[in-house]
């Protein structure tokens, strides 16, 4: 049995699905299940990473974890988890970002903090360090369909954003075929500005989508809405110092999957409904 933790949202979803169109025995853990619908064979459970007295029931026999951790947010209940993890399970998979590091703060920070909680716990590890997630441009849906624009400060940042199904394949990869102690940096196969994502994104869509560059205070209001105001200048100097220079493109999700990992234009036009 693999625990899928997050398991409603993009990585964790995704990951649920292949493991079970894999033939590998599945349990979703999820705050509420009766909101939730996945394929038959599919074991769903209640539980919350940020008390660890409500994971028993899903870790019953339970000998890995794809662990998708809700970043910052459950932080303080992180040694208690980790722990109780690695007295049950014999492999835990982390959903981690590229550029962990305990040292910086933020959610780079939280990364890393959970990295070191986890290699210290014993138990065996991978570390699937993401790039950019495709799925954050999801963001752009509400100003584009009642705009027909995309705001971002970064223009000419480059990134090699990924889609969610490649970071599931890779960290399924690792569950399916015992990568232990490993480190796998994932990214998609291209380098692309926000703006040149916007367009393909008009273009996918078949619709006009301009691009306009927003101010820095306008983005230190919009990261204070979902990241604590403590947090938000360590962040941004982060950011500063990561859109100095394009994001690499790795081979990673090819050597680990076999196969390419998705463009951009293939995300958005598995998104397309999202962005309508």
């Amino acid at each position: 049995m693999i625990l899928v933790t997050g398991a409603t949202g993009k990585v964790g979803r995704a990951a649920v699905h292949q493991l079970h169109e894999a033939g590998v025995d599945v349990r979703a853990l999820v705050r509420r299940p009766e909101s939730v619908t996945f394929p038959s064979g599919v074991e769903v459970v209640r539980g919350d990473l940020s008390d660890p007295g409500s994971l028993d029931t899903a870790l019953d026999g339970v000998h890995a974890v794809f662990l998708v951790w809700p970043t910052l947010e459950a932080d303080a209940a992180a040694p208690a988890v980790i722990r109780r993890l690695a007295e049950q399970a014999r492999h835990l998979v982390y959903l981690s970002a590229r550029g962990a590091d305990e040292r910086v703060g933020a959610v780079l920070g939280s990364h890393g903090y959970l990295e070191r909680l986890i290699a210290e716990a014993g138990v065996n590890w991978t570390f699937v360090r993401a790039g950019g997630f495709a799925g954050n441009d999801l963001g752009w849906a509400d100003s584009i369909r009642t705009e027909g624009v995309v705001r971002e400060h970064y223009d000419a940042w480059a990134r090699s954003v990924i889609h969610e199904r490649d970071i599931a394949a890779v960290g399924v990869g690792a569950l399916l075929e015992g990568h232990i102690g490993v480190v796998y940096e994932v990214t998609g196969p291209e380098s692309l500005t926000a703006p040149q994502r916007a367009r393909i994104i008009a273009e996918v869509l078949g619709v006009p989508v301009r691009f306009e560059k927003t101010s820095r205070e306008q983005m230190l209001a919009e990261m204070s809405t979902w990241m604590p105001v403590a947090d938000v200048n360590t962040a941004l100097l982060g950011m500063d110092e990561m859109t100095a220079r394009p994001e690499p493109v790795l081979a990673t999700v090819a050597e680990i999957t076999g196969a390419p990992a998705h463009t951009y234009r293939q995300w958005v036009t598995d998104h397309v409904a999202d962005f309508r």
